[in-house]
Formats: C-alpha cells, structure tokens, sequence
C-alpha cells in the first residue's frame, strides 16, 4: 500500500481528538511530501540535524515534533522551528530549552516522558520526579516554555496485559496532575502509543500517537 492509503486507512480508526505524528525518522523528502500532500501536517524525527535539514527543505507549515532522547547542546539548533519536544527527562533540558526558546521570542512546548515500562533501556521519570518539577517554584522562572503534558513509551512486549496496565496507569496519573495548570503548565496532551500498539493507547485514554512503520512502511535499522 502507498503511504496515502496507510494514512487513509489510520486515519478511520482515530477519533477526532487524537493528533497523528508521522514518525518520518530516516524518511526521504519523496515519503514526507506524499505524507504532506495526503494532508498529514504533524511530523516526528528523533535526530535534530536530520530534522533540521528536513525543516530547511520542505514546507513551512508542517509541525515538527522531536521524538528522541535529546542532547541538550543541540538544542539551539531546532529552537527556532520546533513544534512540540517530547521525552524531556530532566529539570536542567527545560532550563536549556527555555534559554533557547527566548532568544527566538517563542514559547516551546514540551512534554514530560514518563517512565512506565519494565526495560531499564526506557529513559523517563518516575511519577514522584515528575510531581517535583511541576511542584518546584523555579519552573515559574521559566516563561518560554509550556508543559503541554506527559509522554510515555510501553514496555516492549507481547503481552498486552503489561502494556494496558502501563497505559492506564500513566492516564490515571496524567489526570490527576491536570489541576496543576499554571502559566507554564497546561496539561492537555498524552502522548503514548506507536505503530505496533497505538489503537490499545487510544482505548487508554492518549490524545497524540507516534506512528512510523505503518505510514511509511518498515525502515532501515
């Protein structure tokens, strides 16, 4: 199938309040621009200098979304375009991504990852981290960036009991964070799901699923 009929075809099974990121990590510019002309607007890249070289290339309205670990010295070079950041890990890359957003005059969206799966290889915070940082008075200092919400990664399994438990408890600790809504902190985005598990998300309450292999079919390790 093409990838305007996978998008098609993903596009049935998501309600209207879930956003779509088309995971076009080691994607040509060909793949995004049949995505883009399809009218997927939302894309996800795990490397800033693969997506910075994309931004560069392809139209201005599209959304990046930076979906990898980051490096916090490179930062400075997506602070300008990027959309929305997940998998923040740390109080000391929002201070990073503050100073760079205000150099550009703009408030950079963020999401906080969460650590809810089994493997030690998931990078996250636990549910006592995260309620440090929302809690601590030096995130107010920070006025360029917004905590749009959490992000998450399952373990990685076949046993869908695991998964939906994973889910659902970081649903359940999402909502009971969303009274902490402040200048900076505005929780309205979850963040789970990828290709092989991203209708079991939705059923678990996420709002944003990152999908790859299934837009763009398989990719090169």
């Amino acid at each position: 199938m093409s990838i305007t009929n996978n998008l098609q075809q993903i596009r049935k099974t998501l309600s209207g309040n879930v956003t779509l990121v088309a995971v076009s990590k080691t994607k040509p510019i060909t793949d995004i621009l049949e995505a883009y002309h399809a009218g997927q607007r939302v894309f996800g890249e795990n490397k800033i200098q693969e997506m910075t070289t994309k931004f560069e290339e392809l139209p201005k309205d599209i959304k990046w979304h930076m979906i990898g670990h980051l490096q916090r010295n490179k930062i400075k070079y997506m602070a300008h375009y990027v959309d929305l950041i997940h998998g923040i890990d740390s109080f000391k890359t929002l201070k990073e991504i503050n100073k760079q957003a205000k150099k550009h005059q703009r408030v950079i969206h963020c999401l906080l990852q969460v650590k809810i799966a089994q493997e030690d290889t998931k990078f996250g915070l636990s549910f006592s981290e995260i309620e440090a940082i929302l809690n601590t008075n030096n995130l107010k200092e920070l006025e360029n960036i917004k905590i749009s919400g959490f992000m998450g990664m399952a373990s990685f399994t076949n046993n869908q009991v695991q998964v939906k438990k994973e889910f659902l408890a970081l649903k359940k600790f999402f909502d009971s964070q969303k009274v902490k809504n402040s200048a900076n902190i505005d929780l309205q985005t979850l963040s789970m799901g990828m290709s092989s598990d991203y209708q079991l998300a939705i059923d678990c309450g996420s709002s944003m699923v990152r999908v790859g292999s299934a837009v763009f079919g398989s990719r090169k390790k």
